[in-house]
């Protein structure tokens, strides 16, 4: 392999399916190393019988393949493997906590287009893996340390099909809505991007009243995030604007995230969502220690408006599971990122669109309030997002003229609140640069600059 030694990145093992890490020789090696470390770390299993592992995935074509080698490597050291299929992230993550399984397993590239895959491990209790015990299955995927240990006869475990996972999900989800209250009335549209949540969401909604207009719930392998979903949500508004919906859903493909549009076909992202209910939250004195958590790349506008009703915002470095990591650390009980990422860890372990979804819905129905409306809460500082695409991830510092303009892009922006970020993403070949301040035109002067400088030198 061309990174030996390490294979996880920021959520998870991803790639190109088939071509290493993701392949099914890995994917071997990862679910005997899995099946070792989890069996290991907890002596007596959960459950009655041998210890047992989740294994759900996406709708990819490819996660067949990655679904039987891993499967076949967890088997070959006395774990047994509890098969759920296609479910949300968040569903995996609930349903290895439901079934006291010792670990869950979810084959899929979230965002990413079909021809990528990935591999994200849960712990027993439904949180993402630490660092720790990351390094340590790398270590037994590369070291060949486990090699001989191998049970044979009764001791070599045994897979079987779960078939309520599904069911199990959509009631556990239906759980976080108020009891008494409906979505009737209420005419939504979804946009399910062909991914894990074609069948949970629309299930969902339509059992607490909604009026639904489904769209992406036809996955065929190659169509997952296929100019759809929370990748493309210029699509989902403008069909909240023929169908004259009250608002519109759009999931990326394994569902742990999700973005709106208002009745008026406006994108409501992230942000949005993490200003409308933590201010929510605190005035229902539900927001633990009046603290929001979210990462840099979150806009500043937020710590503004939850600093004004008596809140602070904690900041940490992009990903999901940085966010979960910090709420775990202070106690934090919700947070989230701008890009539709959000965590109610009363309910969820994970980023979970589906909930997210109902908590928006509930705060629309119990306030009788348009999602336009209840998005006037916070003022949005100007902010650009590029994202430049990279053959090659080289340090910045080593980019001529970059670091120079990147200090002099912050010396014109911060003296009036604004920020430069530049950094590379850890699922994609890009390089992603956000500034943000008070003058438009000035960001838009800057990022042109610095992009055109990446892209002249590391741009694929």
């Amino acid at each position: 392999m061309s990174h030996p030694h390490k294979i996880f990145g920021t959520d998870g093992v991803r790639g190109t399916a088939n071509v290493e890490p993701v392949t099914a020789e890995i994917a071997l090696k990862l679910g005997r190393a899995a099946g070792h470390v989890f069996k290991t770390l907890e002596p007596r299993p959960r459950g009655r019988g041998k210890h047992k592992i989740v294994l759900g995935k996406d709708t990819r074509l490819s996660g067949y393949m990655l679904e039987n080698a891993i499967s076949a490597g967890i088997l070959s050291m006395g774990v047994d493997v509890l098969f759920i299929g296609p479910l949300p992230t968040p569903g995996v993550a609930y349903v290895t906590r439901s079934l006291r399984a010792d670990a869950g397993i979810v084959i899929t590239a979230s965002h990413n287009p079909y021809d990528d895959n990935g591999i994200k491990f849960f712990r027993a209790d439904g949180y993402k893996l630490d660092d720790n015990i990351e390094s340590r299955i790398e270590q037994l995927v590369f070291s060949g340390e486990i090699e001989n240990i191998r049970p044979t006869a009764a001791e070599i475990g045994k897979a079987v099909r779960i078939d309520d996972a599904l069911g199990r999900y959509i009631e556990y989800a239906k759980a976080s809505f108020p009891r008494g209250l409906t979505l009737e009335g209420l005419r939504v549209v979804v946009d399910c991007a062909h991914g894990a949540a074609y069948k949970s969401t629309p299930c969902v909604l339509r059992e607490l009243g909604a009026e639904i207009f489904v769209s992406g719930h036809q996955p065929d392998g190659t169509n997952i995030n296929k100019e759809c979903g929370s990748m493309h949500p210029e699509v989902v508004c403008r069909k909240v604007w023929e169908h004259r919906a009250h608002l519109g859903i759009a999931h990326d493909g394994d569902a742990d995230r999700v973005l709106f549009c208002d009745e008026s076909g406006h994108l409501i992202d992230g942000d949005d969502v993490l200003a409308i209910c933590g201010l929510e939250m605190m005035a229902e004195g539900a927001l633990r220690e009046k603290t929001l958590v979210a990462t840099v790349m979150s806009n500043a506008g937020l710590d503004a408006v939850i600093r004004q009703a008596g809140g602070r915002v904690v900041r940490t470095a992009v990903g999901d599971k940085n966010v979960i990591d910090e709420m775990l650390r202070n106690g934090s009980n919700f947070g989230g990122e701008q890009s539709g990422h959000v965590i109610f860890r009363d309910h969820s372990t994970t980023g979970d669109g589906l909930v997210t979804a109902l908590q928006i819905l509930r705060i629309m129905k119990s306030k009788d309030a348009a999602l336009s409306h209840l998005a006037k809460c916070w003022t949005r500082y100007p902010q650009r997002v590029t994202n430049i695409r990279v053959r090659e991830k080289k340090p910045f510092a080593e980019l001529d003229a970059v670091p120079a303009l990147v200090s002099a892009a912050e010396a014109e922006v911060s003296p009036a609140g604004g920020r430069v970020l530049l950094r590379y993403s850890g699922t994609e070949p890009k390089a992603r640069l956000l500034i943000e301040g008070r003058d438009a035109a000035v960001l838009e002067k800057w990022s042109q600059k610095i992009s055109e400088a990446i892209t002249r030198q590391v741009g694929a």
